[in-house]
């Protein structure tokens, strides 16, 4: 049996899915045309602190808050017709994930290249 390393998973995710700059997405969401989406545990949010207006999702719970027929959907939560814009800590979470919600059907999803560690280097305000 030959087991996948996560390096080959997110290597392979990178070349399926948009990644775009923060630049890029904070445009988008001063423009208000994302759902900007941190799928960092709780205790990274408590310990860093957090992207003002972004919302959270705890990666082991995305694709259930995001499914419509998952009794954990999130129920006007977010706007499903506007881009997700994802992103964790360094952006390794994040590319699976954008993967895993292309995978689930969403076609506007992307992640933020660097994740947390380039956001707080740009315009975003952490709060």
């Amino acid at each position: 049996m030959t087991i996948k390393s996560s390096q080959t998973l997110v290597s392979e995710a990178l070349q399926e899915i948009n990644t775009i700059s923060t630049d890029d997405a904070h445009e988008m969401y001063n423009n208000n045309e994302c759902n900007l989406i941190d799928i960092r545990d709780i205790r990274e949010l408590q310990k860093e602190g957090q992207v003002e207006g972004a919302k959270h999702i705890p990666r082991g719970m995305l694709e259930f808050w995001l499914d419509p027929e998952s009794a954990y959907f999130k129920q006007g939560k977010f706007d499903l017709n506007k881009e997700m814009v994802l992103f964790c800590a360094g952006g390794l979470r994040s590319a699976l994930a954008t993967k895993s919600l292309k995978d689930m059907g969403f076609e506007k999803v992307s992640h933020i290249d660097g994740g947390f560690g380039a956001i707080k280097q740009s315009k975003f305000k952490i709060v």
